[in-house]
């Protein structure tokens, strides 16, 4: 196959028909995009949709993708964040390769070509305070003024913008402008800042620098240095793409790359300011960026969600030029399209209730086999214990029941999963008049859970043996698309309920971060907060799928 054409069973879209008609042009040998974060905090699954559009753009037509760091504000830039992002996308199942670039790699250049634009009368330094800036920049409706500085001699403004590097001013003293038009109808060509004093050390480069370049200056350059065919941005860069061609028409850039504006990945209910984000963290409302609340990617991962799944949330999604809100039920559908091919089944009880089987052995334990899959075949069966004393689910027994309520009730019969038909006999209170315990019979010619006789049952319960169960801790996350009311940052935070479950014993040595089902209730991932002898899961995603009918 072609290197440049794109499979068939790729999803198409107007980005995708823009490279191909380029290539099939031959206006681009290869294609050749880029993930350009910020490092100033956690990816998210807003990012989910750019990282899997430009690393997803580069295989299926035989191109590359650079990841490059916008590192041009060392004030909120951190190690930690590159690390984080570079192990988000690997994650996701992207690489780099060797095209692994930083904003940092091109100051010199970036600085050189802004003497240029001073030199051809194009920049000058401003001495205005940001205030006076701002209120000579005019709005929507009314022009721009001319800065009392802009008239400055070339000369004094290369000894001024000089200096700056030097270390001769103060943070905010001075800038370097873009000479433009402020009177132009899109305000960020009304002179835009080229670069600010900022004395702080940056990750990379240390105490080099002081003066760093905007990122409306750094962008665009670092696409061209590197040979960027298509800058795919969000549609929030749309009004910075005449900025951005500005640039490459003044000065001599080594290549010409073109930006493309896509809409963003907005899900109801779902927070994703990274200011916000940010603020959630700094503030304690969570316990960090990968809190499984968190709607980043590492909480994500914590969660137990697999990049499977994003990456088929992603692209069911699509991408298409005009903003849009996505139903969080469509990213719960794909992770449980996901999970239901590969989790392990086992059995849990959340809110145990204990039951006494009066006619089983006391004593006696027995091995009963259960599947550990029904959607493979190859995931085999494990064997769990079975004896005189179990729990189920408090939600399973009801004294009174109404008409429709088929679980166990007194006088009942139900079946107990790949174990017995059990009826109860007594209900046990304590003296609050609670219920704490059944008492129960099995029928031992229903191993199996099948009757010889053919008698139907209408219900099956999840259930574990109680001495031989572990105990656990599992945590039941709101949705993450859940309302929330205020304004506040903790408000964007969803509520957890931390519940004392008893798990069936295999769960013992399912490693954190593996995803189960849980028999009636869901998917489930250990957590890191687990020790050998009290693990932790978090609930992923309930088993209940309100979008299947909607996608289908």
């Amino acid at each position: 196959m072609d290197g440049n054409t794109a499979p068939r069973e790729a999803g198409r879209d107007f980005i995708r028909d823009i490279v191909q008609a380029d290539l099939d042009a031959k206006r681009h040998a290869m294609s050749v995009t880029r993930f350009p974060p910020e490092p100033n905090g956690y990816l998210h699954i807003g990012h989910a949709k750019s990282i899997c559009l430009n690393f997803g753009i580069a295989e299926e037509f035989g191109g590359r993708c650079h990841l490059r760091f916008d590192d041009t504000n060392p004030v909120k830039e951190e190690q930690e964040y590159i690390d984080a992002i570079k192990r988000d996308v690997r994650w996701l199942g992207f690489g780099w390769g060797k095209n692994l670039f930083h904003a940092s790699d091109y100051f010199e250049q970036l600085y050189s070509w802004a003497e240029e634009l001073i030199r051809a009368g194009k920049a000058y330094i401003d001495d205005q305070s940001q205030d006076d800036m701002r209120a000579a920049r005019g709005t929507l409706t009314e022009p721009g003024r001319n800065s009392p500085f802009r008239e400055r001699a070339i000369a004094e403004n290369l000894d001024l913008f000089r200096r700056m590097r030097a270390g001769e001013f103060p943070n905010g003293a001075r800038v370097l402008r873009a000479k433009i038009d402020m009177s132009a109808g899109n305000i960020n060509l009304r002179d835009p800042v080229l670069y600010r004093i900022l004395h702080a050390p940056h990750p990379r480069t240390g105490t080099a620098w002081c003066i760093y370049p905007s990122y409306d200056f750094a962008h665009g350059q670092s696409d061209a240095i590197e040979g960027i065919t298509h800058s795919l941005c969000t549609l929030e860069f749309e009004d910075h793409r005449p900025l951005y061609d500005w640039f490459l028409d003044n000065l001599p850039v080594p290549s010409r790359p073109r930006q493309y504006e896509f809409a963003r990945l907005n899900i109801a209910g779902i927070v994703l300011s990274k200011r916000v984000l940010t603020e959630l963290v700094r503030e304690n409302h969570v316990s960090g960026w990968d809190d499984p609340r968190m709607p980043t990617l590492a909480g994500l991962r914590r969660r137990g969600v697999p990049p499977e799944a994003i990456r088929d949330f992603v692209k069911r999604i699509g991408v298409a030029k005009a903003n849009s809100v996505v139903d969080v039920a469509m990213l719960d559908h794909s992770i449980r399209e996901v999970l239901n091919k590969k989790a392990l089944r086992r059995m849990a009880v959340l809110r145990p209730l204990k039951i006494v089987l009066e006619n089983y052995p006391e004593g006696q334990v027995e091995e009963l086999e259960a599947v550990n899959n029904p959607e493979d075949p190859s995931a085999g069966s494990r064997r769990i214990p079975f004896a005189r004393e179990i729990f189920v689910e408090q939600e399973d027994f009801m004294e009174n029941p109404p008409k429709k309520f088929f679980r166990l009730s007194p006088g009942n019969e139900v079946r107990l999963r790949y174990a017995y038909l059990i009826t109860c006999r007594e209900v046990v209170k304590n003296a609050s008049g609670d219920v704490v315990e059944l008492r129960c019979t099995y029928d031992p010619a229903t191993r199996g859970g099948n009757a010889p006789d053919g008698r139907k049952v209408k219900a099956t319960l999840h259930w574990v043996a109680a001495a031989q169960s572990l105990p656990a801790e599992v945590r039941i996350f709101e949705a993450l698309g859940g309302k929330r009311e205020g304004g506040g940052a903790e408000t964007s935070v969803p509520s957890v309920e931390k519940v004392e479950a008893r798990l069936e014993p295999s769960l013992a040595d399912i490693a954190v971060g593996e995803a189960v089902q849980f028999e009636r209730l869901g998917y489930f991932s250990r957590d890191s907060d687990s020790t050998p002898s009290r693990p932790v899961f978090n609930r992923t995603v309930g088993l209940r799928d309100v979008a299947k009918a909607q996608i289908a």
